[in-house]
């Protein structure tokens, strides 16, 4: 039974990474959006923001819009999962002898895959930009791991879009809030610089702690219990939205 939903899932994963091969603009536009703002907030903003530390702000500023990336591509998985359902494929699948799971999981795949490739490219352009870490392999794969996470975790919250919108600007629209989230986080000041409410809910909100383990690890610093929180942030999204993703898939094909 595993070896079956395996492949089908690869079947139904190298179905969607070829649409994206075919529209390989998704990736590009997924990527404009972050460039755009590291241009933006370190060219323009940046000289006039305090961080409180000696380092570059590309530097300071990079894990957060590595997670704007991730939270605009995600927007893309709701739609094309949105697309085929509204195209019928589901229903030609059920016909056929392949497990349902893997429909979905090509789908979370394709997300992961494409969102990787994006994040690949807004470091490429931050390292022109003057980014420069010395990280370590582990430190780098702590920040892959972390971003894998935060991925799976956002990518589930869009296959619940995909499943329950009613039209197409709804299935991509419910990504925008998770664009702006990093706005009121460390992202990009500290958090001791806003005004109370403001502070306390970017100190308590998943992004704040997922950028300070990424930063952490990229400067080489101790991690803390910050690492701890970000990880509990993410597989508690992630354990949530796929609950919800199976239980509404579920109905949809009963």
């Amino acid at each position: 039974m595993t070896s079956h939903v395996l492949s089908d899932t690869r079947v139904l994963t190298g179905r969607s990474l070829r649409h994206i091969l075919r529209s390989p603009d998704t990736i590009i536009t997924t990527a404009v959006t972050p460039i755009a703002l590291m241009l933006l907030f370190v060219y323009v903003l940046g000289g006039a923001i305090n961080t409180g530390s000696d380092e570059s702000y590309i530097n300071y500023m990079l894990p957060g819009i590595l997670l704007i990336t991730i939270a605009s591509g995600i927007a893309y998985t709701a739609y094309r999962l949105f697309l085929d359902m509204q195209g019928g494929i589901f229903e030609r699948f059920q016909s056929m002898p392949i497990a349902r799971s893997s429909v979905l999981w090509a789908h979370v795949i394709t997300s992961l895959v494409s969102n990787l490739v994006s994040v690949a490219i807004v470091i490429g352009v931050a390292l022109l930009m003057g980014f420069r870490t010395g990280a370590s392999v582990g430190a780098w794969l702590g920040v892959t791991g972390i971003l894998v996470l935060f991925t799976l975790a956002l990518t589930w919250l869009a296959v619940i879009a995909g499943l329950s919108a009613k039209t197409v600007d709804g299935a991509s629209a419910f990504s925008y809030p998770l664009i702006f989230l990093p706005f009121i986080s460390s992202a990009f000041v500290p958090t001791d610089t806003m005004p109370g409410p403001v502070a306390w809910f970017a100190e308590n909100q998943p992004v704040t702690s997922i950028v300070n383990s990424i930063r952490a690890l990229f400067a080489q610093q101790p991690v803390g219990n910050e690492l701890w929180i970000a990880l509990a942030w993410c597989v508690g999204i992630l354990v949530v939205a796929y609950a919800f993703a199976i239980a509404i898939y579920r109905k949809k094909i009963s």
